[in-house]
Order: structure tokens, then C-alpha cells, then sequence
């Protein structure tokens, strides 16, 4: 009963991350700090606080590189620290072991999304796309297969 819970707001949080995020490329703290710590609440009842923690540190500090050095090599933003925010609560959730699906799920989708976007706006060079609606789904897809169908 008490994964359902967990699952409720894990989902509902996702969601209106990934609208939020979508309408405005912005990730507000209000959700994605207090999504971290139910995860790690969650990793407690789940007997992985340790996963998790590791999950959070990794999955944001690696966030966080890749933004810096994007930034230096481009000279442009290319991640925002939202984003980190967001995969580190991923990894609160899922564990440092499901940070990896987590990207790749994200990354995937992602470019689905880059290569739709390709095909229909005119000029998809200066088109943004946020990264928080395909993280959110690959936090949820890997927490889905990590915590419930297994």
C-alpha cells in the first residue's frame, strides 16, 4: 500500500515538473528540492538510503559538470541547474544505480523530441528544448521498472 503512496507523488510531482518546465524552461526548487528528500524517505523505506544519497550527489555534481563544461566549451547554456536538481531527486529515487537509465531514457527521448522538432519548425537551430519533461519520464520509467514491476 505504502509504494502507491510513494508512487502518487512521485508522479504528480513529475508531471507538473515536466509541464512546468515544457511552458517555461524553468525547474522551480519549490518541487524538485522538497521530490529529493520524499526519495530519500522513499530509499529509507526501501532499505537504500545510501543508494540513494550516492544517486542524489552523483546524479547532480554530473549535472553540474556537464553544464560547466558545455558553457565553457560553447559559451552558451546549454543544461540549467534545475535540471541537476531534477536528476539528483532521480536519484534519490532510483538509487546511483538507476542514474544510467534514467539518462538514457532521457537522452533518448530527447532526441526523438530534437529530431521531431527537426522535421517541423522552420528553423530548429534556435529552438530550445527543455530536458526536464524527458528526464521526468525517465526518472518514472526506471523507478516503474526498478521498484514495481520487478
Amino acid at each position: 500500500m505504502m509504494i502507491w503512496f510513494f508512487g502518487f507523488v512521485l508522479v504528480a510531482c513529475l508531471l507538473a515538473l515536466a509541464v512546468i518546465d515544457f511552458k517555461t524552461m524553468f525547474l522551480p526548487d519549490i518541487l524538485t528540492l522538497p521530490l529529493g528528500v520524499v526519495g530519500l524517505l522513499f530509499a529509507t523505506w526501501q532499505n537504500a538510503l545510501l543508494a540513494g544519497f550516492i544517486g542524489m550527489l552523483v546524479g547532480y555534481t554530473g549535472l553540474v559538470t556537464l553544464e560547466l563544461a558545455y558553457k565553457r566549451l560553447r559559451g552558451v547554456d546549454g543544461l540549467g541547474r534545475g535540471d541537476a536538481k531534477l536528476l539528483a531527486a532521480g536519484g534519490a529515487w532510483c538509487g546511483w544505480y538507476g542514474l544510467s537509465f534514467i539518462l538514457l531514457i532521457a537522452s533518448f527521448s530527447g532526441l526523438v523530441h530534437a529530431l521531431i522538432l527537426s522535421r517541423t519548425v522552420k528553423n530548429p537551430k534556435n529552438q530550445k528544448i527543455p530536458f526536464g519533461p524527458h528526464l521526468a519520464l525517465g526518472i518514472f520509467l526506471s523507478w516503474l521498472a526498478l521498484f514495481v514491476l520487478r
